[in-house]
């Protein structure tokens, strides 16, 4: 078949004419026969090999005798270099890495129309100039940035806290006082004694869930700055930041209670901010308090009272009857002489954040502590990723002030950008400079989001070519140019259909926030069920926070915030979840019940019945003979549509369904206690007397979340 069609597709016939013809001539003068041309066939030679080997390494070296093979150079252009613009004569002979002569004489070639003299320091101005010479020495060119602009570093644009003042500008300053402790040991209590006001009746829970600062004038007529930390476990950031703003701790210890989890931890905060400790031991009024054993575990963390021969003051006291409060205050001016507390009132201002928070009729405000200088109407300031222009100051009583000095905490309203609790507040001149500073610190955030970005970039890129290593490694093990795919083609846009909860988070203060937010941080049950925060933010629940919630299908906590009623109907329509609440640890509970709805149900045995294996019967069922066990039901009930397990010494020998429940010779559906009947297994296997039949069901069982936020 092949060879008659190759002899078909060929032009043989042609070939046999075009040589008769040629050759007929001698043949006639020789007066050859008609039998001899007819003889005269072209002999073709044909191969079904195409192609030949590939000579090796070795065969082509004893070829050529030993005599040097030629080898030609790479494509000109192969190598890339930068050019930049207005290059010196030097830098483009460096760039080339050519001697400058043959810089000179490309140049020759590349401007032909100047009348330039050339020179080791001549800059060429014209790019194009540039880029010819690059041609002519064989490379190509990218564009780069001067190597120098590379290599000089930024100006530092960033607003920085002034140098100490000088000790004649010193003044002196009223101390602040931080109180701390664990949750519910009187805390606020002691500072409504101490200030004639009724705080805790306020709070959501009796507990408080805000940093406070207080300016309370004693009756000596000294004033004091408290600051009021909330005890709960979930608000760690704001008592260190109460304790490294602070110049005294005050650690509230209950004496029916004593030395608690958040005692212990705001004893270490206190000593990692260096500040001193004075303990007040509340709530003495209590029958069977046992004060020596409050003493002793305080020793046991490295606070040793002066009763038991240490440095600490220890005050005995009780807030709700306000009992020995004088002491405590006695003590605490006694600890503020010794210290010599001093600050400078001139110059720019300097402060901390210590809350921050969205008014619905003031707008944005934040509670500042200031640390040095006046603070006055008018300032310029810079927090953060925030600035403001003051418009107006409050005191913590809500009353109007001009100004305020060292170791005053007043309401700061005018903010363009809400402030972060704890960031650092400093005076700048002008608005102009404020501007400034934010583009530099946004344009540093960026910076280091980039770094962060390209390590995730780069990590993903070491993937993906690890995987088309291993493929291209598979290819060629195989000697395959491409390879089949592997299953159905996948999706561009994969459709997640893991169990989410994706939340929304509003607060009233940035504290408050940030503590629901590190709550969040502790989850780790991902792979059951993940949790995705959406959006966080400070203030009411807006129409904004409804279409994100909307879209990504969130649920919206609100959290010591209002709901409009407006934002509450559009919520409804869109059918959104916007949960309400005031006390935190309920807060989260009503997470952990949204993350354990979204579990997925498992399924456990519910036990109906059992029964004992009397004997094994062979019963006629038409024209064939079955297997039929008699039993006696010895527990529960037995179901005609249950699942069945036979156990034989404590092995499983069968699992499954019946083929026939019968009583007597009825067919029955259930079995009762104490009854015999005979049960057909849909499989047939010899059953023995004695074997053990328990009769269950498969249920679906909700399951919870083991997620523990440590409270």
């Amino acid at each position: 078949m092949y060879r008659n069609l190759l002899f078909k597709r060929l032009p043989f016939r042609q070939i046999r004419n075009e040589y008769l013809t040629n050759n007929t001539k001698q043949l006639v003068d020789s007066k050859c026969s008609v039998n001899t041309v007819n003889h005269l066939v072209r002999h073709i030679s044909v191969s079904t090999v195409f192609s030949k080997k590939r000579k090796t390494a070795e065969e082509k070296a004893i070829e050529n005798h030993g005599r040097r093979v030629i080898r030609y150079s790479p494509k000109a252009g192969s190598e890339v270099v930068g050019i930049w613009r207005n290059m010196t004569v030097q830098d483009l002979a460096n760039v080339l890495k050519k001697d400058i002569d043959h810089i000179f004489k490309a140049l020759e070639f590349a401007d032909k129309n100047s009348d330039t003299e050339y020179k080791r320091d001549t800059v060429i101005h014209n790019p194009q100039i540039v880029r010819e010479v690059v041609k002519i020495s064989g490379c190509r060119f990218k564009l780069v940035a001067r190597p120098d602009e590379l290599n000089e570093e930024e100006e530092n644009k960033d607003a920085v806290p002034a140098p100490p003042a000088p000790e004649s500008a010193l003044r002196p300053r009223p101390p602040v006082v931080c109180v701390m402790g664990h949750v519910d040991h009187g805390k606020t209590t002691l500072l409504d004694a101490l200030r004639d006001t009724a705080v805790v009746e306020q709070e959501f829970g009796g507990i408080t869930q805000h940093i406070g600062a207080f300016e309370v004038k004693l009756k000596s007529g000294e004033t004091v700055t408290f600051l009021d930390t909330p005890g709960h476990a979930a608000f760690s950031a704001m008592r260190a930041r109460g304790a490294c703003a602070t110049d005294v701790v005050v650690l509230v210890v209950a004496a029916d209670d004593g030395v608690m989890e958040q005692t212990v931890e705001s004893i270490r905060m206190a000593r990692e901010a260096n500040v001193p400790i004075l303990v007040a031991i509340n709530k003495i009024d209590k029958a069977g308090v046992n004060i020596e054993r409050t003493l002793s575990a305080l020793s046991q963390h490295g606070v040793v009272c002066e009763e038991l021969g240490g440095e600490v003051q220890a005050v005995r006291l009780s807030a709700l009857h306000r009992l020995h409060l004088d002491t405590l205050v006695e003590a605490l001016t006694l600890q503020a002489h010794l210290m010599d507390l001093r600050a400078d009132p001139g110059g720019y201002v300097e402060g901390v954040v210590i809350e921050a928070q969205v008014d619905p009729r003031l707008g944005k405000q934040a509670t500042v502590l200031v640390q040095r200088g006046t603070l006055r109407k008018g300032c310029v300031l810079v927090a953060g990723a925030a600035w403001a222009k003051v418009r107006m100051l409050q005191c913590g009583a809500g009353s109007m002030v001009q100004e305020a000095g060292p170791a005053r905490p007043v309401s700061v309203l005018g903010w363009r950008d809400l402030p972060a609790a704890g960031d650092t507040v400093l005076e700048v001149s002008s608005e102009k400079r404020a501007n400034e500073v934010m583009r530099w610190r946004h344009s540093q955030r960026m910076k280091e989001k980039q770094e962060e970005d390209l390590e995730v970039i780069s990590a993903k890129e070491a993937e993906h070519r690890a995987q088309y290593r291993a493929r291209l490694a598979h290819k060629r093990a195989l000697g395959r140019l491409r390879l089949k795919p592997e299953g159905p083609r996948q999706k561009q846009i994969q459709e997640d259909t893991h169990p989410t909860l994706s939340v929304v988070v509003k607060g009233d203060v940035d504290g408050s926030v940030e503590a629901i937010l590190d709550i969040l941080e502790t989850y780790d049950d991902h792979e059951r069920v993940r949790l995705d925060l959406v959006h966080y933010g400070v203030g009411h629940v807006t129409p904004n926070d409804i279409e994100i919630a909307r879209a990504f299908n969130a649920v919206i906590y609100a959290f010591n915030v209002e709901c409009p009623v407006a934002v509450s109907a559009e919520a409804r329509r869109c059918a959104v979840s916007v949960s309400s609440h005031n006390v935190i640890y309920r807060l989260v509970d009503d997470i952990k019940h949204q993350i354990s709805a979204r579990i997925p149900k498992r399924q456990e045995e519910e036990f109906i019945g059992e029964a004992s294996v009397l004997q094994q019967f062979m019963v006629s069922e038409g024209k064939r003979r079955v297997q039929v066990a008699g039993c006696r039901c010895v527990r529960g009930a037995l179901a005609r549509h249950a699942l069945y397990r036979v156990t034989r010494n404590g092995q499983v020998v069968y699992e499954g369904k019946l083929a026939s429940m019968k009583h007597l010779k009825d067919e029955v559906t259930t079995i009762k206690r104490d009854m015999e009947c005979g049960l057909r297994f849909e499989t047939e296997f010899e059953v023995q007397a004695g074997d053990t039949i328990t009769c269950y069901k498969m249920v679906d069982v909700d399951d919870h979340t083991d997620w523990d936020p440590g409270f």
